[in-house]
């Protein structure tokens, strides 16, 4: 590990940082440190990164806004790359909207609402990034990212830059091609249309009214804790099973939405994990329907 940290300082790819508590940067404020922090420049110093990383055979996790994951107590092993700032570009061309890998999302869907394009609407309220959304479908509202990507740029597990149609992507809910591979999203290219400025933005006022009403958003959590089932709501089923302010430790099933897990201070990822697996079982046991989780673990178990 220590020819690989000083490869990495040499190729000035960005910032080397050494156990890294990932908890500062998670939404849910929980997780143990990373071995090695890499935040690299830009897309070519990423892609230095990686294929550095592939010459030594060293895997590597990678974060966004550290929103959809939970970091496990122990940390994670090796080294996580975190996408910079400089991969925060947004351009316009007419509906044509390009955006890099670690935009927000809902600063996305807004500045797309004042340029008067709609398509984007459904992904006001996701707390993640774009390169993040397309790596999961991220999804509301009847909508998704498949419906609106026409391409994406990654680096490959070796270093390499590719660009992947939609359709090479092979979208489903809440899963697309990259599920499963060491690739990291760069850039996102969608294709919106032009729409009445005043609709669109009355959409948006309702999106954000309902997550004000119905999601914990002062709290610190990590988004929907579990897929929707075919034909069912989880966040109903955990209601409907008596789970809503059930704690353990300091993992709490938010009482605003019952499928959101909130952390009320100190919360450790064994916490959250408990809380998890009790969610799953009692919910199993009463109506026979397996929950599948939609937040990644990772890390030291």
């Amino acid at each position: 590990m220590q020819q690989v940290i000083q490869e990495l300082v040499s190729a000035r790819v960005g910032e080397v940082l050494l156990d890294e508590m990932l908890a500062e940067h998670t939404t849910w404020k929980i997780g143990g440190p990373a071995d090695v922090m890499v935040i690299p420049d830009g897309t070519r110093e990423l892609a230095e990164t990686i294929r550095i990383l592939h010459r030594h055979g060293q895997s590597f996790t990678t974060i966004g806004r550290g929103s959809n994951m939970l970091v496990t107590d122990k940390g994670v092993r090796g080294v996580v790359v975190k996408l910079g700032k400089d991969m925060g570009h947004i351009r316009f061309d007419g509906g044509t909207v390009t955006a890099g890998g670690a935009v927000s999302l809902i600063t996305l869907s807004v500045k797309a609402a004042k340029e008067g394009l709609t398509g984007l609407e459904f992904a006001g309220g996701i707390p993640g990034t774009v390169g993040g959304a397309v790596y999961m479908n991220a999804g509301a509202h009847g909508s998704d990212m498949s419906r609106i990507l026409k391409e994406a740029e990654i680096v490959l597990e070796t270093g390499e830059t590719v660009r992947l149609r939609n359709e090479e992507l092979e979208f489903r809910y809440r899963h697309s091609w990259l599920h499963g591979r060491a690739a990291i999203v760069t850039e996102a290219v969608l294709a919106l249309e032009h729409g009445d400025r005043k609709k669109i933005a009355a959409t948006s006022a309702a999106n954000k009214e309902r997550r004000i009403l119905t999601q914990p958003l002062s709290a610190a959590c990590a988004g929907s804790t579990f897929r929707n089932p075919d034909n069912h709501y989880a966040a109903k089923l955990i209601e409907e099973a008596g789970l809503k302010g059930y704690r353990v430790g300091g993992a709490e099933v938010s009482r605003q939405h019952a499928n959101f897990i909130i952390n009320t201070g100190g919360a450790t990822a064994n916490d959250v994990l408990h809380l998890m697996d009790h969610i799953h079982s009692t919910v199993y046991t009463t109506f026979g329907i397996s929950l599948t989780p939609e937040v990644l673990v990772v890390g030291e178990r």
